[in-house]
């Protein structure tokens, strides 16, 4: 039955500008459509993935390719959601899920990463915590909610995208602020949510990961607002759960892709990994902690740290059986499948690497649920249990055999020290009395805006309103403008005019 409309244009709306006689023109694809008209989301394609563009040409995903892809399997899963009586009446019952919803949310999601990926966001967010006094620090999620309700302006009248409740609060992957929403916060929670635990190390720093900055914190109340009473506070919407299934099931399988492609993935270190453990699971299960610890090169022993980790930290899904069939399957398809010839760059290949990818995605959607009382570690909608394995597997080894390479982390340490030296040579320029007027004029406006936000009593207003201004300014650049930018902050271009492009 149709709610009324009252409720449900406060779930459209909930603070946007827009009138109730949008209802007939689909405010959710207006939504989808001024996303991917902003610039923020054009510049997501020089935007890196796991490795900068530059480096690996057209063969690996950027930001911009995997939010599509995000995208499109976030749809495939609402509108499978939607076509089952059972499950449709259920996520009706948590609040909803249109398809045009999930998929602008997932569109929108990774706006806010910075230049370098989540190598840039961990800087970026020491930097703004440690250097520039900034209590939320940085973090992408929240800088990503922070462009569609404040920094990009669509018009006079308008701040952010106008983008309606709905698709805000589905972009809300971890929805509370990093230190006090809500109120009792998420990470004292025993267990927390997943994300919201604070840094083993900085016990005292709030959350690593959340979905909002304090300065954004009314837009996500409003935008929350409809769904009080149908979730819990802390819990994801039914469409913002349906966007995180989605982000893992695209990070899971395109990586595994991207670096099949590059020639990083080997068949035989792979299944050395996998087929060690199969054959020696279980001396490997009956060793100490600090024994596998001690046997960390040793062929099995990373796999059975994962199979201990998802217990610790997933123990309401963690199975046993369900974790072997995983690697079983992924074995077959992987070691077995696509790495037992090397890609070559042919049309063969590529049809071999759409196939493997398809059946895998098809095999995720296929197996999703919606239920009614999830884990605190869960959302709503979720895959089925032997799905989640073969996830957590599958990511698995992208982690051991791309993330973990020495001549990966040589290229990371670059990275980090360039944007600790361009975020210095900003705050340098920002503080030079005698070149106020020729700053940047997207800074410029950046910092009245910081300004703006910030209590007229707030202790060092000026000084935090320039600190968050840098990061939002360093923040919108693509990998290949922040080091043009450094190279003129350098001295090191010689190109005058060309490096206007991100002033």
């Amino acid at each position: 039955m149709e709610p009324p409309v009252e409720p449900r244009a406060r779930r459209l709306f909930g603070g946007s500008a827009r009138a109730l006689g949008d209802l007939a023109t689909s405010p959710f694809r207006a939504d989808r459509d001024r996303i991917v008209s902003s610039p923020f989301f054009t510049r997501l394609g020089g935007v890196t993935q796991v490795v900068s563009p530059g480096g690996s040409g057209l063969l690996v995903h950027n930001r911009l390719t995997h939010s599509l892809k995000v995208a499109q399997v976030a749809r495939a899963i609402a509108e499978r959601l939607t076509s089952d009586e059972w499950q449709r009446d259920l996520v009706e019952k948590l609040g909803g899920c249109d398809p045009d919803v999930v998929e602008a949310a997932a569109l929108a999601h990774d706006l806010g990463h910075p230049p370098f990926g989540h190598l840039g966001e961990r800087v970026l967010d020491r930097l703004a915590r440690h250097r520039l006094g900034l209590a939320d620090g940085f973090e992408g999620n929240a800088q990503s909610y922070r462009i569609v309700t404040s920094t990009e302006i669509r018009g006079a009248a308008t701040t952010g995208l106008d983008l309606t409740a709905a698709v805000r609060a589905a972009m809300l992957k971890y929805p509370w602020t990093r230190l006090d929403h809500p109120d009792p916060h998420p990470r004292l929670m025993d267990p927390p949510p997943r994300g919201a635990s604070p840094p083993p190390d900085d016990p005292d720093s709030g959350s690593v990961k959340f979905g909002a900055y304090r300065t954004e914190l009314d837009d996500l109340r409003q935008a929350r607002a409809p769904f009080a009473g149908r979730i819990a506070d802390w819990q994801q919407t039914a469409e913002a759960s349906v966007m995180d299934t989605a982000d893992d099931i695209a990070y899971a399988i395109h990586d595994v892709e991207d670096f099949y492609r590059v020639g990083v993935l080997q068949q035989g270190t792979v299944a050395a990994e996998l087929m060690a453990w199969q054959r020696e699971g279980g001396h490997l299960r009956a060793i100490t902690d600090a024994a596998l610890h001690t046997s960390a090169r040793r062929p099995g022993a990373a796999i059975e740290r994962l199979r201990r980790q998802l217990h610790r930290k997933d123990g309401w899904v963690a199975n046993d059986d369900a974790f072997a069939a995983a690697v079983e399957h992924v074995r077959e398809e992987l070691v077995e499948g696509l790495l037992a010839l090397p890609f070559d760059g042919s049309i063969e290949a590529e049809q071999y690497v759409a196939r493997f990818s398809a059946r895998w995605t098809t095999r995720f959607v296929d197996s999703i649920t919606v239920v009614e009382q999830p884990a605190v570690r869960s959302g709503h909608v979720l895959l089925a249990p032997a799905q989640w394995h073969e996830v957590q597997v599958l990511k698995f080894v992208h982690h051991r055999f791309v993330l973990a390479r020495p001549d990966l982390a040589l290229h990371q340490r670059g990275q980090a020290r360039l944007l600790g030296t361009l975020v210095e040579a900003l705050l340098e320029w920002l503080l030079d009395p005698e070149e106020e007027s020729r700053l940047p004029r997207r800074l410029h406006d950046l910092v009245e805006l910081a300004e703006a936000e910030l209590h007229p009593r707030t202790v060092d207003r000026i000084g935090r309103a320039r600190g968050r201004a840098i990061v939002d300014f360093v923040a919108q650049l693509t990998d290949g403008q922040a080091v043009a930018m450094l190279d003129a902050l350098s001295g090191r271009s010689g190109a005058l005019w060309t490096d206007a492009f991100v002033l």
